[in-house]
Formats: C-alpha cells, sequence, structure tokens
C-alpha cells in the first residue's frame, strides 16, 4: 500500500491519480500538480505496485475464451517469435464479455502455454486462437478449441474470431507507447496497469477502486 508522503498532500495525492487514471505520463502530471517530475515517476510506481497487490486473482473463466501471445517493446517488427529480438513475450486470456488477464511468459511454447491455460480456463470452454502451432495441442485437450485463420478471414461467420484479445493488446500498446522506454523488471507493473484500465470500468470507477485501495 502507499502510504502518504508528508512531503505530498492528499489533494496532490489525488491530483495525482486522476493524472494517472487519465494516462498522463508522469513527467506532465508532475508539471500539473505542482511537484518534482521524480516525486511524480516514484508515485506512479508506487500506484502501480498497489494495482499489482490488489488485482485480484479471479475465478476461472468458463464458457467462451479468447487467447492469445503477443509481444511488446524492442526495435525490430516480426510475427510471433520471429524478429522478436528485444521483446517481451505476453500471453493473454480474455472472457468475452468479460475480463482479460495478461502474463509475461519467456517463451510460447506449448508447454509454456498450457498449463497457464489449465490454471485459468475451465474444462469443456470453448477456446478461440488463431493458427499459431503452439495451439495445436488445444486439440487434444479438455477445453473445445476454435480457431482463427487470419489469412482467410477476420470474423468467421460462425463467430470465430479473438477481436477481444487482439483489442486489449491494441490499447496495451497505445497506452505504454506514451512512456519513454520501460524497464523489463518492472514491465509486469505496467502490464498489471494495462489489465486494470481494461477490467475497472471507465475512468469514475477506476478513480474511486484506487481511492480506495490506498484509503484516500
Amino acid at each position: 500500500m502507499v502510504r502518504r508522503a508528508s512531503k505530498i498532500s492528499k489533494s496532490t495525492q489525488e491530483k495525482l491519480i486522476e493524472y494517472f487514471i487519465a494516462g498522463t505520463t508522469a513527467r506532465t502530471a508532475g508539471e500539473l500538480a505542482g511537484v518534482n517530475r521524480h516525486t511524480a515517476r516514484l508515485y506512479f510506481h508506487k500506484l502501480r505496485e498497489v494495482i499489482a497487490a490488489n488485482m485480484p486473482a479471479w475465478q476461472k473463466m468458463d464458457g467462451e475464451i479468447e487467447i492469445d501471445e503477443s509481444y511488446f517493446g524492442g526495435e525490430r517488427k516480426g510475427k510471433r517469435g520471429r524478429g522478436a529480438a528485444g521483446k517481451v513475450p505476453v500471453f493473454g486470456l480474455l472472457k468475452r464479455r468479460g475480463r482479460v488477464y495478461a502474463v509475461m511468459i519467456p517463451d510460447a511454447r506449448s508447454e509454456t502455454l498450457l498449463p497457464i491455460i489449465r490454471q485459468k480456463v475451465v474444462p469443456d470452454s470453448i477456446v478461440y486462437t488463431d493458427g499459431f502451432k503452439s495451439y495445436d495441442i488445444l486439440d487434444v485437450s479438455e477445453f473445445r478449441h476454435q480457431r482463427v485463420n487470419h489469412t482467410d478471414e477476420f470474423v468467421a461467420s460462425n463467430g470465430n474470431h479473438i477481436n477481444g484479445i487482439e483489442n486489449f493488446w491494441n490499447q496495451a500498446k497505445r497506452h505504454l507507447r506514451r512512456y519513454n522506454g520501460i524497464p523489463r523488471q518492472h514491465f509486469h507493473l505496467y502490464l498489471k496497469e494495462c489489465e486494470f484500465h481494461f477490467n475497472y470500468g471507465p475512468p469514475r470507477q477506476r478513480l474511486e477502486t484506487i481511492k480506495i485501495w490506498l484509503q484516500l
């Protein structure tokens, strides 16, 4: 939990939280709130720690689940593992009309992804993926596996798509792009920040939630 630092008044903390929820960078937030940019950066870091500590361990997802992996950061562009040097691999699961869960992964091999899926998804759920070969193992698993062929269709006539999780990736990358580089050791905190923005409704709801967590 973030303790109220004696050098930051409650009103200033509330301003910084509002700027954080709005997606303002720490440098700009510091200028607007009238505090040193290093103070603002430290406070934003503490907010991310609070989010990561308070995000609940969601119950297992059931029903229709979209899963996908993505790569963040780095300078080289490429598909899947190809050209992903310097990038952070991330795996995500999204319950349709529900919440998203994202986690950093060491690689995107089947033996890495399947335990996460089994931990987070109820057996016999419908699991939607693209054609990435690591998902082949789902064909002989306890899940009902549906594939999306992006080369032929974006949304199949039978409703097969992974638009929800891809929308989350787009939102997360757009949000993180405003930061001038993210230290790898802190990336998991930024990822939880993106998850928080996606899962906790409109800005007012997120603002009230984080104030409760901070006991402000």
